[in-house]
């Protein structure tokens, strides 16, 4: 969706004990022109071309607990409220514009809470990023898996492996039919697997795996680093014949991401671990819809969006919204392929398929498949039954497969929608 006219519309819950109308002039004012005092040069001229104007205010029923610090003696009130920021204050830079839409405003004291819930951007933003460069088709192409959803897994344990043991593990990953393998957060260029070593050792065993099966499994590193680094990280990837690199977002920041953009010859897997310090609290941070969009602006190929009965704190209306608003398109374009993880299995594919309405997802089953009581071919195995039930609109229960019904059995039986 375009800003209205030259403004980046931001929406915001907002909570607060004074006027609503004098708490959202504070926000206007203190991230556009003004500040606690008038000073010298804030003219009215200037004030007309680089105000923000407050376009909406719709009251909602209060929802969370004050932020501590706020001033004001009143009831706690509440609104859904649209700020339009000039473009002519940020121009389309997201270096510039995080400041101004998510910056010093949360500390503002006339808040009682604050929460970023929707961006809309003007088309020059459209103009000044790259889109991913594979998204949906170019992963599939990728990964030799032109429909139906995508399965993966990541690495587990996910720090203490050694290099040799990453290719036990990947190559039995790869024959089992993974089309994706990722590694963990927490592990990037670090030892006991320091990252040359590991893209090696993967490398090898994904090697091996398409000289034998004719498919190459999606192998996503964590090039996590200072930005030099990470793209130092990339092209090692590139070199030793890797097809993904991997990113925690809220580490190298979404600036650092479009950079790696700019250079990136494979997909880039966004990874948002931190993303419940933005997002947890309803008084507080940037919700999901908001940050897919910053996300996908920098030029994420892949994103995550939490996962169906999750072990996590999201609820399954949230991850379905995020998947929803992963899928529409942004200023024309910026396609994404929308990642499940957390606490996914076999069971989840029912609940998934019926609240995303798609198999254009990729899947990661972390202990869903390297926890199987089978081992992780099997845990693979029985993702794919239990996708292609449920496409068909078998239950789970009734079909009969080895895999799938081991899952069941060991991960606690049908999940009802």
């Amino acid at each position: 969706m375009s800003g209205s006219g030259e403004l980046t519309v931001a929406t915001y819950r907002v909570l607060t004990r004074l006027p609503l109308e004098r708490a959202v002039s504070a926000i206007a004012g203190e991230q556009s022109t003004g500040t606690f005092v008038s000073v010298r040069g804030e003219t009215d001229e200037l004030r007309a071309r680089h105000s923000a104007v407050v376009l909406s205010i719709t009251r909602t029923p209060p929802g969370s607990e004050p932020l501590p610090g706020a001033i004001g003696d009143g009831p706690l009130t509440a609104a859904l409220v649209r700020i339009g920021f000039p473009l002519a204050n940020t121009g389309p830079s997201l270096t510039n514009l995080l400041p101004v839409v998510a910056g010093n405003l949360y500390e503002l004291r006339e808040l009682a809470g604050l929460k970023l819930v929707d961006l809309e951007l003007p088309a020059a933003f459209g103009k000044a990023y790259l889109p991913a460069g594979f998204a949906v088709e170019g992963t599939r192409r990728l990964v030799g898996r032109p429909e139906g959803v995508l399965i993966g897994t990541i690495v587990k344990p996910n720090v203490g492996l050694r290099p040799a043991d990453y290719v036990d593990l990947v190559r039995e990953l790869g024959l089992a039919g993974a089309d994706f393998i990722k590694d963990d957060e927490v592990n990037a260029d670090c030892p006991p697997a320091p990252l040359p070593e590991r893209i090696r050792a993967v490398t090898a065993a994904l090697d091996e795996v398409e000289r034998r099966t004719g498919r190459r499994p999606m192998y996503a590193f964590n090039i996590s680093d200072e930005p030099d680094r990470m793209l130092r990280n990339h092209d090692l990837v590139v070199a030793a014949g890797g097809t993904c690199v991997m990113v925690n977002l809220n580490v190298v920041g979404f600036p650092a991401v479009a950079m790696l953009r700019r250079h990136a010859r494979v997909p880039i897997h966004g990874h948002v671990t931190g993303i419940g310090a933005l997002a947890r609290h309803p008084g507080l941070g940037i919700g999901h819809v908001a940050y897919q969009k910053l996300a996908r602006l920098a030029g994420v190929d892949q994103l995550h969006c939490g996962g169906f009965h999750s072990k996590f704190y999201v609820t399954d209306d949230e991850v379905a919204a995020t998947v929803a608003a992963v899928r529409e398109p942004l200023l024309g374009g910026f396609p994404c392929l929308p990642v499940l993880s957390s606490a996914q299995w076999a069971g989840t594919a029912p609940v998934a398929l019926d609240r995303t309405g798609t198999t254009d997802l990729l899947v990661l089953a972390g202990g869903g498949v390297l926890g199987h009581p089978g081992g992780p071919a099997a845990g693979i195995t029985s993702m794919r039954q239990a996708w292609a039930a449920s496409v068909a609109g078998v239950p789970l229960d009734e079909v009969d497969e080895p895999e799938l019904r081991a899952a069941l059995e060991h991960f606690g039986g049908v999940i009802q929608k």
